[in-house]
């Protein structure tokens, strides 16, 4: 039988080796497609990554990322004010201890320093586990936190969790790990309104970050992640276990990573946490101490108001908060204590300026602008607007002395030259016409007397012709070499210049007494001590003394004569003597009686107060009359009551120091009294003054002429100050009159401006008796200067 013919199979399958799949073996791919797609997978993802890094860019950080207060500061390092809205200021990382570094590491990143800019483990940890309901977990690195707070938003939402992967895998690589870790402690929250560690120090301890210990610094790091829950001073029980236990979460983790030793972590306790703190404002002096700051750092160029109004500055004043407290507190006692405004309507008219500065330096050791920055916006104590008065004067005799000028009839200038202090008593060798006649205060007539004397009654007819005598553009640059800014109001060389009539700050004017005080050499005051941008300090002017404005001699001659308007009988500045140490000084009041000053100074401190009417709300100047329910104030008054109570506590436990008189050197001054043994006034003879108050400002040509005033200084000897200080008294409210004598008349308890009995004129001219050796001086001509 024959066979049946064999099927015929397809080509393919009767030439191939490989045996058919079939079954589940079918669903498997084969080694050449997995490799295939895993290439695949691999090019796509390198892909994406590369057009992520591409298209991904590093934003600029936000503005609330990088806004900061300026800190201002006492000299001590004590905060006065921080202003600003955000509170943050930035400090580089040298400046942040390396316990409180070590405790953010601890809880946020343990492993910073040794891997990357992202975590891929703890990503997908964080992932899973707030897929499987364990709560939602960032998974960040310190660098992704960093990047989150300065770049992005805090959503939670995947496009910015992938940005956030890109943006701190860039800055990884453009930022060393140092910068990062600095960078994120800057601009974390730490609760209580504080961004950034040193904000956070302040705002929980009191302390700069530089300060914090191992505990302090991981409890700052506790609140990382929960600031309001772990305030522990705010927090509820509950709050308060859970801070617990994260803040000794942190310090094992130290431990873990060799950061802190076991020893210290068993001895560290949970630190004491400081109550919230209001916010350090404006109010009261800060506002006026931190405006005079902010105008000195503009005007000498140091830093621009828009870079100020940016943030980030730490400015250390050189304000003495013992020192500051003393001003206020003269102030308030002798003063503003003794206001009533719902009483007597004038008092709320009452404003008072003061500064005091060290003579030496130049440094601004207290300010006192005004009752309360936030109702009184202008600063007292540098305000230009109000006349100097016969605080002025000693620029003149500083110009005649140091120039060797000569009186009209040919007499070479000194402190014992003779002029006629005649009420009213026309200029000579002026070219006004008519010729400039000023009156005295009160309409006080003098006759021949002086140069110190008139310094110590303040006789404006005779200030007048020294400066006529003396070239009124030489009393103006004078002035200008002493300190007073060339652009000072009404600084014009016009006759009535020596008598007040420019407008310098108070300021100012301690400026010019301090230099005085400084044997001539100018002593620029400066309120800045120091100043850092973040972190860094940035360089101030030299605070060496400056350029010579008059001889060493023709400065101690002056202050030799202003020593008699505080300690000769009769001086305008009396009541400063109650002080009890050596004490140079001029007392200033200007006509309409709208201002009152007087500027003082020892060797060791210079301070200068007035007094001005402004009218409140409309900021018109008005009379400081009827101050208190009292009559006129001038120089010798209130003012002189602030300054003398002011130098008494600002020098306590202060050896008591002399004046080097002229013609001696500092060397040959071994006791205070040697400044008036040494001195001309030595052997100055004892004269009757006649009716003569405090000095008026310029006169009737100039400016209206007021009424005649109750004379304010006393007409009989007052005895001299001790050589060594009393034992300090508390500063009564109203000063302690002067001890009377028998040629003397009493006078009442003071309370404002003092009454004090009237006195009739000498009919015939005083003729003072010549120094120690000087040949008799001729009577000088009616008339002649």
């Amino acid at each position: 039988m024959p066979r049946p013919a064999a099927r015929s199979l397809p080509r393919r399958l009767l030439h191939s080796g490989r045996p058919r799949r079939c079954g589940w073996r079918r669903a498997v791919p084969t080694w050449r497609f997995s490799l295939f797609a895993t290439l695949s997978v691999l090019l796509l993802a390198t892909g994406f990554f590369a057009l992520g890094v591409l298209l991904v860019k590093v934003p600029d950080a936000h503005a609330a990322a990088t806004a900061q207060r300026n800190t201002w500061l006492y000299r001590d390092g004590t905060v006065l004010a921080q202003t600003g809205e955000t509170n943050r200021e930035s400090v580089p990382l040298d400046q942040i201890s390396p316990e409180a570094q070590h405790a953010v590491l601890a809880a946020e990143d343990r492993g910073f320093y040794r891997e990357g800019a992202v975590n891929p483990a703890a990503l997908l940890r964080a992932g899973w586990n707030t897929a499987t309901g364990k709560g939602a977990q960032g998974g960040s690195t310190i660098t992704q936190q960093y990047v989150k707070n300065a770049y992005l938003t805090q959503e939670q939402t995947v496009s910015r969790k992938i940005k956030e992967v890109f943006i701190a895998l860039k800055v990884d690589a453009t930022l060393d790990k140092q910068e990062i870790l600095a960078s994120y402690l800057n601009t974390t929250y730490y609760g209580r309104g504080a961004y950034g560690i040193q904000a956070a120090a302040q705002a929980y301890f009191g302390v700069d970050a530089s300060r914090l210990d191992a505990a302090q610094g991981a409890y700052l790091a506790t609140l990382l992640n929960a600031p309001s829950v772990y305030d522990v001073s705010t927090a509820n029980e509950a709050g308060r276990r859970a801070a617990t236990a994260r803040w000794n979460y942190v310090l094992d983790g130290m431990v873990q990573e060799g950061w802190l030793s076991a020893a210290d972590r068993s001895a560290t306790t949970f630190p004491q946490v400081r109550a919230p703190q209001p916010a350090l404002g404006l109010a009261g002096q800060a506002g006026y101490l931190v405006d005079a700051a902010k105008e000195y750092l503009v005007s000498h160029t140091l830093v621009d108001e828009a870079a100020l109004a940016k943030g980030g500055h730490r400015i250390t004043l050189s304000i003495d908060p013992a020192r500051q407290a003393d001003l206020q507190t003269a102030v308030q006692r002798q003063l503003t204590d003794k206001l009533d405004a719902a009483k007597r309507p004038g008092d709320g008219d009452i404003q008072a300026g003061a500064v005091s500065l060290d003579p030496k330096t130049g440094a601004v050791l207290a300010m006192y602008g005004g009752t309360d920055y936030t109702r009184h916006f202008v600063n007292n104590a540098t305000r230009r607007d109000y006349q100097a008065g016969s605080t002025f004067k000693p620029i003149a005799l500083a110009a005649a002395l140091e120039s060797g000028a000569k009186t009209q009839d040919g007499r070479t200038i000194t402190p014992d030259t003779v002029y006629d202090g005649a009420n009213r008593r026309p200029v000579r060798g002026g070219t006004a016409k008519p010729p400039y006649a000023p009156p005295n205060e009160g309409e006080a007539e003098y006759g021949q007397i002086t140069l110190r004397q008139a310094t110590d009654w303040s006789v404006n007819t005779v200030f007048a012709q020294l400066a006529q005598d003396t070239g009124l553009e030489k009393v103006r640059q004078s002035a200008i070499a002493l300190g007073l800014p060339a652009d000072t109001n009404e600084l014009n060389a016009v006759p009535s210049l020596p008598l007040g009539v420019s407008m310098p700050s108070v300021l100012d004017m301690a400026g010019v007494y301090a230099t005085l005080d400084n044997d001539g050499r100018q002593q620029t005051p400066y309120l800045v001590q120091s100043l850092q941008r973040d972190g860094v300090d940035l360089p101030l002017p030299s605070r060496q003394n400056g350029d010579r404005a008059v001889s060493e001699q023709t400065a101690r001659q002056v202050t030799d004569m202003l020593q008699g308007v505080v300690a000769d009988p009769g001086g305008t500045g009396w009541r400063a003597k109650e002080l009890g140490r050596p004490a140079a000084g001029k007392t200033g009041t200007t006509d309409g009686n709208r201002s009152a000053w007087f500027v003082g100074y020892t060797p060791e401190l210079v301070t200068s107060v007035a007094m001005f009417g402004e009218q409140a709300g409309s900021g018109k100047q008005v009379t400081l009359s009827g101050t208190a329910g009292g009559g006129r104030v001038n120089g010798g008054g209130y003012p002189a009551q602030i300054w003398t109570d002011y130098m008494k506590a600002a020098h306590l436990g202060t050896p008591v120091g002399g004046f080097t008189p002229p013609g001696t050197t500092a060397a040959a001054q071994d006791t205070p009294a040697a400044s008036s043994a040494a001195s001309p006034r030595a052997t100055r003879p004892s004269t009757s003054r006649p009716t003569a108050p405090d000095s008026t400002g310029p006169s009737a040509d100039s400016r209206p002429s007021s009424s005649p005033a109750t004379p304010e200084a006393p007409s009989e000897p007052t005895p001299d100050p001790p050589t060594t200080r009393p034992a300090e008294p508390s500063t009564p409210s109203t000063p302690v009159a002067p001890p009377t004598s028998p040629s003397r008349p009493s006078r009442p308890p003071v309370t404002a401006e003092p009454s004090r009995p009237p006195t009739s004129p000498p009919t015939t001219p005083t003729t003072p008796a010549q120094p120690s050796g000087a040949g008799s001086i001729p009577p000088v001509p009616a008339g002649v200067g």
